[in-house]
């Protein structure tokens, strides 16, 4: 099924929709792992799980191996992170006809980040620069790659670009070009969401925004995360970190619970669904889900 039709059974029936993502393990371990943990976050019925690429595309191959997996054996709702770098336009097009071929209907157009130390994003000469390119490519030929498109939004602005006009310009143009939901950069206040979705709606954008969350499981991990993306740690859960930056179970206990109360905020206040970037680990995305679904009207029917 695709996602916008998932999303909009949601809305009809005022439930939200909660989706998964992973990304493509390195190992014969880790490919075990994270089939446990999908195996794990199957009782949550997922709406759908999404898999990533590696910095540079290095994965693309693992990913379209990946989604197939989970949608023919786990028999989940997959959706395929397709991204611009080191690809060519041939290139890209082989990636969308191997997902298409495996029955995949869902994607996520994204530019994508180039490998670390590589310095600033490079577009193959045969490619596209953004992302906005990839989505107007895939509807170039919608009989070839009927997808349901999807791609990021940034509530505090792309790490690039830090004018929040210029980033909801760029948004718009992508949009406009074809994509039918977006999810969100993790981000740690809920207010960062609310104002971009407000701005958003005002510029004219109208397709749901998913609220993408990471539940972190120590403090450097979120450090880490949001040095990379440009997001922000409020000033409050930055000095709860701080008493707890040496003790492991109280950072991993600490990221479950801020989660949780930014997931049930969210849900009150009428986002559409949450995305959660697993890490490919199970144990705190379960907790939040199970305590939102025991503690809310719209909790999982039987």
């Amino acid at each position: 099924m695709k996602v916008a039709d998932i999303l909009r059974f949601a809305r009809e029936r005022g439930e939200p929709v909660f989706s998964f993502e992973f990304f493509p393990p390195k190992s014969a371990d880790g490919e075990r792992q994270l089939l446990a943990t999908v195996e794990a976050l199957r009782p949550l019925a997922p709406a759908f799980v999404s898999v990533t690429y590696g910095a540079g595309g290095s994965t693309r191959k693992k990913t379209v191996e990946l989604v197939t997996r989970l949608k023919r054996e786990a028999e989940v709702e997959a959706v395929a992170h397709v991204t611009c770098v080191g690809a060519s336009r041939a290139e890209l097009a082989e990636v969308l006809d191997e997902v298409a071929a495996a029955g995949v209907q869902n994607v996520l157009a994204l530019r994508g980040d180039p490998p670390a130390g590589s310095g600033p994003f490079q577009p193959h000469p045969q490619g596209f620069r953004y992302a906005t390119e990839l989505v107007a490519f895939i509807r170039s030929e919608p009989r070839r790659w009927p997808f349901c498109v999807g791609a990021a939004a940034y509530p505090e602005g792309h790490v690039e670009t830090r004018d929040l006009g210029q980033d909801l310009a760029h948004l718009k143009a992508k949009v406009e070009a074809g994509t039918d939901f977006l999810v969100s950069q993790l981000f740690f206040d809920n207010a960062h969401y609310f104002r971009f979705v407000e701005r958003a709606a005002a510029a004219g954008i109208r397709v749901p925004v998913l609220a993408g969350i990471m539940p972190f499981t120590s403090v450097e991990q979120a450090e880490r995360f949001t040095r990379m993306c440009g997001a922000s740690i409020p000033a409050p859960l930055r000095a709860a970190m701080a008493a707890r930056r040496d003790d492991p179970e109280g950072s991993l206990q600490l990221g479950v619970a801020h989660a949780t109360l930014q997931c049930g905020d969210l849900l009150r206040r009428g986002a559409p669904g949450v995305h959660f970037y697993t890490l490919n680990r199970s144990p705190s995305t379960r907790a939040i889900l199970a305590a939102l679904r025991a503690s809310s009207p719209w909790r999982q029917r039987d």
